[in-house]
């Protein structure tokens, strides 16, 4: 059974202009993505820059309005228009990219780590501090720290700061928006290390939004690419490495750097295909407006966005 399920989501921004400020056109961030996340699983959503992802993964937490479409977290109907609005935010929670910004600077990580805690539970000050100390000393910081300020950390320390405000309420979900793409490679390795330790003691639920598909063959059981806004494959993370179909995909693959040296003739030779492909055919992945089709299912657990075949 899914977690969380997101069907037909389609989020427009819209473009003013003129004197009286009407609406010309609008941007379609997102156009149509529909995806399944089950529980205890860590699901990968990738794309460049501007494709989309991070403002999915806003629209989940609330802080993007919706055009159209519908999401469900455990049968609860998330953005319904009628009746009482269901509030999830204490079972989802997000960890944001920035860790520089994404904590208070005049707060004390006391305060910080504290705040859902003041916002959900009624904790008196002494509980409130011991189960702050707890939170800091399960992510790796020393429970000493309480009194200082984001400033005084590294960009790691930080993001763990984050990772502790994140799962102090026990919740079942969390978007990860790309946690470690602001860290240092081997900062890096550290945090994404630690947070598949954490999902596996808690039984976390991850939606994990990144650029960088080395990061997430690392995170993901499953994963799907988004361009333009629209997925253009999903699939197992066996699917997407193993048997990429889209042109967009195969890019994205043929980019990870290979290591191991006895492979490096192989790898060239998929990097010249995929190039000769790009060049001849890109297009042909495409309709007529530039936009992805829609997905089509070529195994059980493999969907990737092709034009009919006559």
């Amino acid at each position: 059974m899914a977690l969380l399920k997101v069907d037909d989501l389609k989020i427009h921004f819209p473009i003013r202009g003129g004197i009286l400020n009407r609406k010309i056109d609008e941007v379609r961030a997102v156009d149509g993505v529909s995806f399944e996340v089950k529980e205890g699983q860590t699901y990968g959503l990738v794309g460049e820059s501007g494709s989309g992802k991070t403002t999915t993964g806003k629209a989940v937490m609330g802080l993007n309005n919706i055009t159209e479409g519908d999401m469900y977290f455990e049968d609860a109907h998330l953005n319904a228009k009628k009746g009482k609005k269901v509030d999830v935010r204490k079972d989802v929670q997000m960890i944001f990219q920035d860790p520089y910004s994404s904590l208070n600077p005049r707060k004390r990580v006391l305060d910080i780590v504290a705040e859902p805690f003041r916002n959900y539970e009624k904790m008196s000050k002494a509980d409130e501090k011991e189960k702050v100390k707890e939170l800091l000393e399960r992510v790796g910081i020393s429970k000493d720290s309480i009194f200082k300020y984001p400033h005084e950390f590294s960009g790691g320390q930080r993001q763990r700061i984050g990772v502790a405000r994140a799962i102090a309420l026990n919740p079942k979900l969390i978007i990860a928006d790309e946690p470690v793409s602001a860290l240092d490679v081997s900062v890096q390795a550290q945090v994404l290390n630690f947070l598949q330790d954490i999902q596996k003691d808690m039984n976390l639920t991850l939606l994990f939004i990144a650029h960088d598909l080395g990061v997430i063959k690392h995170m993901c059981d499953r994963i799907g690419i988004m361009y333009q806004g629209r997925l253009v494959e999903e699939g197992l993370k066996e699917d997407i490495f193993n048997n990429p179909q889209h042109i967009y995909t195969k890019r994205l693959v043929a980019a990870i750097p290979d290591v191991d040296p006895r492979r490096r003739e192989e790898h060239q030779r998929f990097r010249a295909q995929v190039k000769e492909e790009y060049q001849q055919s890109f297009y042909d992945y495409f309709d007529e407006n530039g936009m992805a089709y829609d997905l089509r299912s070529i195994s059980d657990t493999h969907k990737v966005a092709l034009p009919e075949r006559g």
